[in-house]
């Protein structure tokens, strides 16, 4: 799948973000790698990137906001812990926490739990893209030096 991906270029990345983003396991890190290194434009690849993770980031945000538990835990295979925990930050940071959605396995329970709170959508797109951005820019920087 990943060489499908890297032969649709930017969309491509687009691609692997979005579903990357949302709580389906990929890894849009590989696909913008192997972008990089054929090639591509890093400035395009980081937007791609982006906004694609942003999207499927909202797309977690969205399905937590209609509140129901049974359908996070089923179809979303997120735990009620990972939920708690989240909320437990939320106490603490509100909305703020988006920007800790870029980390592995607790990423995608953090947008789901800020939907799943109706955490302001504002601050929320705001802060998840701050955190997806700054993780793409490392990324495409430690690339540019191999």
């Amino acid at each position: 799948m990943a060489e499908l991906l890297e032969s649709w270029g930017y969309w491509g990345m687009f691609i692997a973000s979005v579903i990357a983003g949302s709580v389906f396991p990929f890894s849009s890190e590989a696909v913008l790698t192997a972008l990089q290194l054929a090639g591509l434009d890093p400035v395009r690849l980081f937007i791609a990137a982006t906004v694609g993770n942003v999207a499927g980031s909202m797309f977690n945000y969205g399905i937590g906001s209609l509140g129901k538990m049974e359908w996070i835990e089923r179809y979303l295979r997120v735990e009620p812990e990972k939920i708690r925990k989240t909320e437990r930050w939320m106490e603490r940071y509100g909305a703020w926490i988006g920007v800790f959605s870029f980390l592995p396995i607790i990423g995608s329970a953090i947008a789901v739990t800020l939907g799943f709170t109706r955490a302001n959508p504002w601050i929320t797109l705001l802060t998840i893209t701050i955190g997806k951005a700054v993780r793409y820019a490392l990324l495409i920087f430690a690339v540019g030096l191999l």
